[in-house]
């Protein structure tokens, strides 16, 4: 497991703490719940209901320590106090592909809050750490998995975050 600060949001910082909730309170005790019921059945080497439901709880036990990490290390940013002058967490970037003149925009979020299809992508994310620091007007060759870009930065600013689009 990585033990580094992990920056997000305070929405995403509620959003694994229910998860964590859902997990301890509702899924692990189902699983449970059908580990015994599994147990009553008699032979476990041909019951694959016991089988099942123990993988399923070791997945949710590797999860919820998987979070617990995540939450132990996470630094809660408010992107709204810092400056946007150049890229920095929650950031908004608007740059321009300088070879087709397309316009793609960037929000620059916590790990667990990212969701590329969206426009959001993690701060450990290579393309967000090919941005950080960068401002406005500041042409910036990144390395993408198709190759080598050159993108100008149109803007950097902070706007209001959109996690779910529903």
């Amino acid at each position: 497991m990585q033990n580094s600060v992990e920056p997000m949001t305070i929405y995403g910082y509620e959003k694994l703490q229910a998860e964590v909730k859902d997990l301890k309170e509702v899924k692990r005790p189902g699983v449970v719940k059908a580990i015994e019921e599994a147990l009553e059945h008699g032979d476990l080497k041909e019951n694959a209901e016991y089988h099942a439901a123990k993988e399923q709880q070791k997945n949710i036990d590797n999860r919820l320590a998987e979070l617990q990490d995540i939450l132990g290390n996470a630094q809660i940013v408010d992107p709204r106090e810092l400056a946007h002058s150049k890229v920095s967490f929650g950031s908004t970037v608007v740059m321009t592909d300088m070879d087709t003149d397309v316009e793609v925009t960037y929000t620059i979020v916590g790990g667990c809050e990212s969701n590329p299809d969206n426009g959001l992508i993690s701060f450990n994310s290579p393309l967000a750490k090919q941005l950080l620091g960068h401002e406005e007007g500041d042409e910036v060759k990144m390395r993408l998995p198709g190759g080598e870009k050159e993108f100008e930065i149109d803007e950097v600013k902070y706007q209001e975050i959109v996690f779910d689009c529903e």
